[in-house]
Parts: structure tokens; C-alpha cells; sequence
């Protein structure tokens, strides 16, 4: 079932409460909305944690947060999915969205070589930027909404598979 399997992986909500990054939100957190995990709150927080995770920004984990507290979602899934995205997987990710950017503007592909300085991130917004921004903006949205309804059929799937298998074994169990 799909919510033993997230538990099994979520942290634990009392850590997750004493993160210093967190205590911006001060009381809010306390709303036990937040830590329930049953369907609805899965899924809004697994859409809102793959959409999140495709915004090329440092402070993905907070625009989680912070999505995940009004829409009264599971706070530890949205954050937890965010970490999709790190070192190892963002060089593919986000060429893919550049990719993409590119084709849907239609402009040629550039070549360039990346550099650690800011001159060389001001340059690659002049020239790359509109492209890469495009195609991330396009993977927020789709793989947002995937997650949501994926992760719903899933479920959905998981419980009725649950009912049909009790369901048999009462029809086979003698009284």
C-alpha cells in the first residue's frame, strides 16, 4: 500500500519541526493536517514537491513549505520529494528543460561550457536563459500534475486492490 511505503521513508515529523529553516513558520506547523498522510494529502504534497523540484532556485525546500502549509498537504512529502533534485541528478534534469526550452521556442541549441563565477550566470541568462527557463516551467507544471494524479491512481489502485482481496477471503472463509 502506497502509505506504508512513504512512511517508511518519510523523516520523523518532531525532526522535522525542530529545523531551523522551518521555524519561519512558527505555530503553523503545529496543524496535524500537515503530518496526516492519507490520499489527498499524498498526493497534493508529491504535485507540489515534483513541481517545486524542477525551479532552478536554492530555496526549493521552502516554496514546498510554504505551498504545502495553505494547501494543508503533508509538509515531510512535499520537502521530501524536492530532494529529487541534487547534485547528481540536476546536470541532466536541467539540460533536459533547456531541451525542451529550445525546442518549443525554436531556436537552435547552444553550446557552453560552465563556469563557477557570476559573470558567466549573467551571461547564460542573456543567452541560454529564456530557453532553460521555458522548458523548466513547462516540467513544473507536467510532472506537478503527474505526480498528483499519478500517485492518486496509485492509491486508488492500492485501496481497491486491498478490498478485492478481503473481499475474496471472506467469499473462501467458512462460517
Amino acid at each position: 500500500m502506497p502509505k506504508n511505503i512513504i512512511k517508511r521513508f518519510l523523516p520523523d515529523h518532531q525532526m522535522i519541526k525542530r529545523q531551523k529553516v522551518l521555524k519561519m513558520f512558527g505555530t503553523v506547523l503545529h496543524d496535524p493536517n500537515l503530518w496526516h498522510l492519507n490520499r489527498k494529502s499524498a498526493c497534493g504534497a508529491f504535485g507540489i514537491g515534483l513541481f517545486f523540484m524542477w525551479w532552478p532556485v536554492p530555496f526549493q525546500m521552502w516554496l514546498a513549505a510554504a505551498s504545502a502549509i495553505p494547501l494543508r498537504v503533508n509538509l515531510p512529502l512535499s520537502i521530501a520529494t524536492v530532494w529529487i533534485t541534487n547534485p547528481f541528478t540536476m546536470p541532466p534534469m536541467f539540460y533536459g528543460a533547456y531541451l525542451l526550452g529550445s525546442f518549443v521556442l525554436g531556436v537552435p541549441q547552444q553550446k557552453f561550457d560552465f563556469q563557477l563565477s557570476w559573470s558567466w550566470v549573467v551571461q547564460s541568462i542573456e543567452t541560454i536563459g529564456p530557453a532553460f527557463l521555458l522548458g523548466c516551467g513547462i516540467l513544473s507544471v507536467v510532472f506537478g500534475l503527474l505526480g498528483y494524479f499519478g500517485l492518486n491512481a496509485v492509491w486508488r489502485y492500492s485501496v481497491n486492490k486491498a478490498w478485492n482481496k478481503r473481499k475474496q477471503e471472506r467469499r473462501t472463509t467458512p462460517s
